[in-house]
Parts: C-alpha cells; sequence; structure tokens
C-alpha cells in the first residue's frame, strides 16, 4: 500500500500526538471535519482534547499558540492555506520570531503552511510565502519535496525549541507516492543532491524538484546533458555549502522556484553563490520562477504562470549554451 505525502503529514501528526503529551494541533475544521485536505482526518478520536478547532481568526491562533509554546506545550497549527498566515502576520514575526531573543524563553511551536499552487486555486489559495518569513531571524523555514521528508521534518519540526514555518506543498498531498516512509531522513538544514550530474546545477525546493527532475530527464534523452538537482529541503537555514560544492562540479546555476521572482529564495541562492563561490562558475547565473503577477484562476493560465519542464529546458538550454 503507497503512502501519499499527505498520509506521511498524518501520520507524523499521529506520532507526534502518541509519544508527546506537550502536543496539540489547533487549526479551523481539523477536529471532526479533519481539516480543509484532511491531514489531520480522525485524530481528533484518538486524542480527544488535544485536536481543537479553532476561530476563523489567524490572528488569535498565532496569539494562543505562542502563548501555549512559553508555557511549554508545542502547539501545531494549521493554517487552511498559507496565504491566510498573513492575518497572523504579528503574532509570527513580532511575537514568536523574536521572544527567545527578547527573553531567553524559546517558543517552540509549528505552522503548517499549505502552500503553493493547484489548478483553478486563484490568487488567495496559491501563494508560497516561504521567503518572507525567511526574513525574519528566529524562524526556521521547511520546504518538504518527499514523502519521506514530509513524514520526517514534521516530527523535527516540533522537537526544535524554535518556531519552524512548515511549508507543504498541496500540488503533492495526492499526487507524490511512495511505497513506505524511508529511514530517519536528514537534519532540517541539510541539502539533498536529489539528481547527480556534471554539466549544471538546478538548486530548488519543494514541488519544483519534481519539475526538475522531469526537465533534466528530457535533455539527458534529447542531447546527452546531464544535469544535478539540489533540494533546498529548509530554506532557512540554507545549505550553502552542498549548493556550492554542486556549482564547482558543473560551473553553472539555475536557481528555480515557485514562487514570485522579487526577493525571493532564488534571489538569496544566486546571490550567495556570486559571493561565495564566483570563482566556480562558468556563464551567468539564471532564476526562474513564477510570473510576477497574482496567481490566474484558468488551470491553463496557472501552468503558464508557474516554471514548468518546458521552461525549465528553455532555461538550461540558454545556459548551457553560453
Amino acid at each position: 500500500m503507497s503512502v501519499t505525502y499527505v498520509d506521511a503529514i498524518l501520520e507524523a501528526q499521529e506520532t507526534l500526538l502518541r509519544d508527546d503529551p506537550r502536543v496539540f494541533l489547533y487549526g479551523q475544521d481539523i477536529g471532526k471535519f479533519g481539516g480543509a485536505f484532511k491531514a489531520t482526518k480522525g485524530l481528533a478520536e484518538k486524542f480527544p482534547g488535544r485536536v481543537l478547532d479553532s476561530p476563523i481568526s489567524e490572528d488569535a491562533m498565532m496569539g494562543l499558540a505562542v502563548g501555549a509554546a512559553i508555557e511549554g506545550m508545542r502547539p501545531i497549527v494549521e493554517m487552511q492555506f498559507a496565504d491566510f498566515s498573513s492575518i497572523g502576520f504579528n503574532q509570527i514575526i513580532n511575537q514568536a520570531a523574536t521572544h527567545y531573543y527578547r527573553t531567553g524563553v524559546p517558543v517552540p511551536l509549528t505552522v503548517r503552511l499549505p502552500s503553493g499552487g493547484t489548478p483553478g486555486s486563484g490568487p488567495f489559495h496559491s501563494q508560497s510565502m516561504e521567503a518572507i518569513y525567511a526574513h525574519y531571524p528566529g524562524l526556521v523555514v521547511v520546504t518538504p519535496a518527499t514523502v519521506s521528508d514530509a513524514y520526517h521534518m514534521l516530527i523535527d519540526a516540533v522537537k526544535l525549541d524554535d518556531p519552524v514555518i512548515y511549508c507543504e506543498h498541496k500540488f503533492l498531498y495526492r499526487w507524490l507516492k511512495s511505497n513506505r516512509i524511508n529511514g530517519d531522513g536528514l537534519p532540517i538544514g541539510k541539502a539533498r543532491i536529489t539528481r547527480p550530474g556534471k554539466h549544471a546545477t538546478v538548486v530548488t525546493y519543494s514541488a519544483m524538484v519534481h519539475e526538475a527532475v522531469r526537465a533534466a530527464e528530457r535533455l539527458k534523452e534529447e542531447s546527452g546533458w546531464e544535469i544535478e538537482v539540489v533540494d533546498l529541503r529548509s530554506v532557512k537555514p540554507l545549505d550553502i555549502d552542498t549548493v556550492l560544492a554542486s556549482v564547482a562540479r558543473t560551473g553553472r546555476l539555475l536557481a528555480l522556484g515557485e514562487a514570485f521572482p522579487w526577493g525571493g529564495v532564488t534571489a538569496e541562492v544566486v546571490a550567495r553563490v556570486c559571493a561565495d563561490g564566483f570563482h566556480l562558475l562558468d556563464a551567468p547565473p539564471r532564476r526562474l520562477n513564477a510570473r510576477d503577477t497574482p496567481v490566474p484562476y484558468h488551470p491553463k493560465l496557472w501552468a503558464a504562470h508557474r516554471p514548468t519542464p518546458e521552461s525549465i529546458c528553455l532555461a538550461l538550454r540558454e545556459l548551457l549554451a553560453f
């Protein structure tokens, strides 16, 4: 029986609730209903009083979670969509992120953000907000791209004493499947070489890892190019050492992300490589992101808005031709 990405998130939360009495879940319709994406299905019945429905107020949700974490609990907050977390922004970045710095008291909470686009979701249910939260000191931001990472990174996030923004991609929920959850996983802050190569490096994360692999396989079939794909896994902390080691092998860099282009994770990757590894480059580094417009509703427009294997291949061909 295969395990889906959302199954892994559900299983991780069940494990955490079972193993640690300090853990509780909090969010809109996560109790009897099981959450908007069924990531908490059945947990309210298994753990009475620890899977709690919240009011429709992300500000209040985060305020309660911050207070509970300060008092020694380990809350997991589910936002129905990452986009809605902006309503709780003050609590996350001005309270949770700064509290340890101000007081020496940790705030061990995890915020689950169903991130990224799906066909027909439109501008209010499709955004990728990892770079916004990564901007602020005190927050850890993770972006699992595999079934095993969805499980292990949620376990590790809740064990951290820091507040963690856990960006789970909605497109992967039921599309991505695995025969099993592997091993113990890599630690947060360590990138993975998803596909080895020697002609160019693609640095990416979340659902774009799979689009990058598709593009790499296509280029190999077409012209024999071997493209290395680096899955960042977490965007803060950022494993720049693994990125630089890959660029040292290939000499070329494409930073790829689904988020909007201005000031994003891809910009940070390019900046760090140029600052610390300029001598390793044989060509100017490139970035590829979604278009700098709100996310469209129509499935065909949505598909044209985000990077695809076709647009990734085009960017890589231009990079390789330099």
